[in-house]
């Protein structure tokens, strides 16, 4: 079985917005065992998508549509469909009485346009949306066609895919086979030295395995096929093992699992506290470890403490090590560290200093150069990082080198530096 996904919108040719829900149903798609061959994203134009939806019928079997399906003018893909199939628009009064019904709910008169949202092409399935206005509508096409058109707002499309319109599909077109897939995250290490590291597991089918870069982290996705959940998760198990024996500590989670919460659940085990004192990520480390729920529980505070004055003042760093070293270096990461530490009374405390750049480099002290130090009841240590990338990104690798030396610290591994 195949399939294709057909986004509507003028805001997402235009760039304003990210698709994201072609990737998501995409991921679903192959999750479930089905192909997808082809995505087209089209705009608010009657005529584009009718032209979109013919070709793509002429291709696939089933056809999942997003978008345009709301109150407005310009949402044109219910009429599209429906003149497309030849299935003529009927107001279906159960679906009017759970849109007024939704609007009374909320305390507000409903508008004369959104009865346009209770037009049902003749002979389709309603998927009931309780999170919105936009129902689902589930059309079967001769000879062996099935068009189903979702809501354009994540929050209503991803439930109504994978708990109904997936089971739907699967029962219909008799799918047995899944697709899985499960994400390994490693840091610290370059993807070159990832795709060393796995050597031969490269060979192997069923699970296989491919890279993915991101911001300062290299995925290791492994995706399997099989009938069944049970031989699905035998299947991606074998692979794990052998994935994390050739990459060992560099793996710090699993799928969703970010390093900030790996982090905040090995200080909750220890019953360990953190503070932060950054100067270069101007608290985009803080801001991570505190969008973990719960980090109150383990998170003193942060500082930014960004001019020299500051690190002086807040921190104890004294003037004559500044003067002498310059900001960004080691003895004032470490001074940092330290002097957080004490202010918060703390088990551990990182400081963070560095060159994000454009300007402010030099031949000793290049862009990208950044100090990250760790204090602990065992004493304070710098460590040295070179990111040489652009201000954003050099700023977000310096957060998750920070996270990452309290994770092996906390594991008792020893810093590990970029590879």
């Amino acid at each position: 079985m195949n399939a294709e996904i057909l986004t509507v919108g003028t805001e997402l040719l235009l760039g304003q917005i990210v698709d994201t829900n072609a990737a998501f149903i995409a991921e679903r798609l192959a999750e479930a065992g089905i192909d997808v061959y082809c995505k087209t994203t089209v705009g608010d134009n009657p005529a584009r998508i009718e032209t979109a939806l013919r070709q793509a019928l002429a291709r696939a079997q089933v056809v999942l549509c997003t978008g345009g399906l709301g109150p407005t003018e310009d949402d044109l893909t219910r009429d599209v469909v429906a003149a497309v199939t030849g299935r003529p628009l009927r107001l279906d009064p159960a679906v009017l009485a759970q849109i007024r019904a939704r609007f009374a709910r909320r305390g507000i008169p409903m508008a004369k346009n959104n009865e346009r949202q209770a037009q049902v092409p003749e002979g389709a399935e309603v998927l009931e949306n309780p999170r919105g206005t936009a129902p689902g509508l589930l059309l079967r096409v001769e000879p062996d066609r099935t068009v189903v058109l979702l809501p354009g707002v994540p929050a209503e499309m991803r439930p109504m895919l994978t708990e109904v319109v997936l089971p739907r599909l699967r029962e219909a077109y008799g799918l047995k086979g899944q697709i899985r897939s499960r994400v390994l995250r490693t840091t610290g290490v370059s993807e070159s030295k990832v795709d060393e590291l796995l050597g031969d597991l490269w060979a192997e089918r069923n699970p296989t395995i491919a890279l993915l870069a991101r911001s300062g982290e290299i995925h290791v996705r492994l995706t399997a096929k099989a009938e069944g959940e049970a031989e699905l998760t035998r299947l991606l198990d074998g692979r794990e093992a052998a994935v994390r024996e050739r990459l060992g500590d560099i793996i710090f989670g699993r799928d969703e699992e970010s390093l900030e919460v790996v982090v905040g659940r090995l200080l909750r085990e220890r019953r360990l506290t953190l503070a932060v004192a950054e100067s270069c990520t101007g608290g985009l480390l803080g801001h991570r470890i505190t969008n973990v729920p719960g980090s109150s529980a383990y998170f003193d505070r942060g500082l930014v403490a960004y001019s020299n004055q500051a690190k002086t003042a807040l921190l104890g760093v004294p003037a004559e090590l500044l003067a002498a070293r310059g900001a960004v270096s080691a003895e004032v990461a470490a001074a940092m560290a330290e002097g957080m530490r004490a202010a918060a009374g703390t088990d551990l405390a990182l400081g963070v200093t560095g060159i994000a750049g454009p300007a402010g480099g030099t031949p000793e002290k290049p862009v990208g150069l950044t100090y990250i130090a760790l204090a602990h009841a065992g004493g304070v240590a710098a460590h040295e990082f070179r990111f040489f990338t652009d201000r954003d990104l050099n700023k977000q690798r310096a957060a998750q080198m920070a996270l990452d030396l309290v994770r092996r610290h906390l594991l008792g591994l020893p810093p590990v530096p970029i590879l």
